[in-house]
């Protein structure tokens, strides 16, 4: 029998920023792709070399048992034996309004930690159970941030939501490690990135948000990595020969 040499990479929040880099440097590697975000993106469509490479769903992950379902579901439709690997990047997060907790909307606050750590839970289950019987090779890589091990002020929803996925993380990669052929998963932070994230942090109040002038020195000193660059940063470590021996990881920090 031939050896598979297809590989299928699940990714949310593929649209814009550091996700789309990722989905548009996926796909001139020749992985095949399934892009959920809650648009898609002609600018990644661009990037897929044949019609069967490139899936894109419109989904929000805010409502997060519609997505799961809809993952396992197509899951289940796959063969493993089409494909040498399958990883699964929970990319997609989102920032409320910058505010202390207690001038943050419940509403802004619940959507936040449905989409940054609901939404990677219940689809990291799905992958995990819909694969469960597969001997190909899965993965999870999940990105976080430095501010989820770092607190700061009107940040709660974010840094909760980000110290949450490192956490998970640990815990699912102890009860893969019990299996036979459990999969390898990270979380991790992929660095300070030029993105509509650090537009929205630099612009804030400082009223509102004690950090402002941080983010703005940042900027101002050219310390933010391209998302083109970080992206390719964060594909270098998933292709790593020791991924998941680090669950909890920096690409910062090699």
């Amino acid at each position: 029998m031939a050896r598979m040499t297809k590989h299928l990479t699940i990714l949310t929040g593929g649209s814009r920023g550091m996700g789309l880099a990722m989905g548009q440097q996926l796909l001139q590697k020749g992985h095949h792709l399934l892009s959920i975000s809650r648009k898609t993106s002609s600018e990644l469509a661009t990037f897929a070399s044949q019609a069967d490479q490139l899936l894109q769903w419109e989904q929000d992950l805010a409502q997060s048992t519609a997505a799961a379902q809809r993952l396992s579901a197509w899951i289940g439709t796959l063969k493993s034996a089409d494909w040498a690997s399958i990883t699964l990047i929970n990319n997609a997060g989102m920032i409320p309004r910058i505010a202390p907790l207690s001038q943050l909307p419940a509403a802004d606050m619940i959507n936040a930690l449905r989409v940054g750590l609901e939404a990677p839970m219940t689809m990291t289950a799905a992958f995990l159970a819909a694969t469960e019987g597969w001997n190909t090779p899965r993965k999870v890589l999940n990105i976080s941030s430095g501010l989820g091990r770092r607190a700061m002020a009107s940040q709660t929803s974010y840094c909760t939501a980000k110290a949450g996925m490192d956490q998970f993380s640990s815990c699912v990669a102890l009860e893969e490690a019990a299996k036979p052929h459990g999969a390898k998963i990270v979380s991790l932070a992929p660095g300070v990135i030029d993105t509509d994230m650090q537009v929205h942090l630099r612009s804030a109040a400082s009223d509102d948000f004690p950090d402002v002038q941080r983010f703005a020195q940042l900027h101002s000193a050219g310390q933010l990595t391209s998302a083109k660059d970080a992206a390719a940063r964060v594909l270098a470590w998933l292709e790593r020969a020791d991924f998941g021996e680090q669950v909890v990881a920096d690409v910062r920090n090699p």
